[in-house]
């Protein structure tokens, strides 16, 4: 009986001392990363293990690293890996200070994970990140803004800023096997001296552009009414140059029929007069004669009467008053 309950204590030390060793001879690598072997008789192992459960041998140390995208924050809210305020100031060209949260996302490049180990002594990714890119990234942030103004900060040049700093921090990153995928501002302010100056400016600004698009369609609106004016003076004109041309149209008609009737009046005339014989004109004479006498009336005058203007048989008298 003492015999079998020590075999039995015997059975559960090995069992346990089994799950223990397993326990400490298996890895388990997430989704989305791969772990650095470092074996401590062979030094680092040029394969990677990927996400799943490995068994190791319990002389070999592994480090975890992110090659799918991780987000981190540098901003003074409680937001993902940022549980305290992490903002920080970062000058411009002008001397000015400004206060901003940032937000990046980044991965280790998957072919430089041992160099990563090598480069940080065997630092987790999470430990890379903490100790090594967050600050990286205040420091080289600042080298970028201190080549903009204030006013370019908080003007139209936001966006050049924000893809300057994206296109620097990737390049600066990149020796290191990290891979920055974006990085933004999501917060910058100034002190209130300066954000007043900076406001004071926009408005001139404001103003200014107000000015320049009253002008402009000042002028607009001035050549539009000089065109009117020019089509209008263009337009009397063709009208009054239409209408002489009727005048002189119509004048010229009239001057044409004027001497179409005198033309005609005359040939008719012409043709009258040829057709007057002297033997004609005498007999419509005569046949307009209502036969009295012409009379002249008057002391001691005499009337004449043209012989010519009687006929035979006619008698003329002379009167003595």
């Amino acid at each position: 009986m003492k015999k079998g309950f020590l075999g039995s204590i015997g059975l559960a030390v090995i069992i346990v001392a089994g799950l223990l060793c397993v326990a400490k001879c298996s890895v388990r690598v997430p989704a989305g990363y791969v772990a650095v072997e470092y074996k401590m008789n062979g030094g680092i192992s040029n394969d990677t293990l990927s996400q799943g459960w490995h068994l190791i041998s319990p002389t070999v140390k592994t480090s975890l690293y992110s090659i799918g995208i991780e987000q981190s924050y540098l901003t003074s809210e409680d937001k993902g890996d940022s549980p305290k305020d992490e903002s920080f100031k970062t000058p411009t060209a002008d001397g000015k200070q400004l206060l901003v949260d940032l937000e990046f996302s980044y991965k280790f490049d998957q072919d430089q994970v041992a160099d990563v180990f090598t480069r940080f002594k065997g630092q987790s990714g999470e430990s890379v990140k903490n100790t090594f890119i967050k600050p990286k990234m205040k420091a080289w942030t600042q080298e970028v803004t201190a080549k903009y103004p204030v006013t370019d900060v908080f003007g139209d040049k936001r966006q050049e800023l924000n893809e300057a700093l994206d296109t620097y921090l990737k390049k600066k990153f990149e020796p290191y096997g990290i891979i920055i995928d974006t990085v933004n501002f999501t917060s910058i302010s100034t002190d209130d001296e300066t954000q007043a100056a900076i406001q004071k400016k926009v408005n001139a600004q404001q103003e200014l552009e107000l000015a320049n698009i009253e002008a402009k369609t000042a002028k607009v609106q001035a050549d539009k009414d000089k065109e009117v004016a020019l089509i209008a003076a263009e337009q009397d004109k063709e009208k009054a140059a239409i209408e002489a041309e009727q005048a002189k149209i119509t004048a010229e008609g009239k001057a044409e029929a004027t001497r179409i009737k005198a033309d005609a009046e005359a040939e008719a005339n012409k043709k009258i007069a040829e057709s007057l014989t002297p033997e004609l004109i005498e007999k419509q004479k005569i046949d307009k004669w209502n036969g009295d006498v012409p009379k002249v009336q008057g002391g001691n005058a005499a009337t004449i009467v043209d012989a010519g203007e009687l006929t035979s048989g006619n008698v003329a008298t002379v009167e003595n008053k």
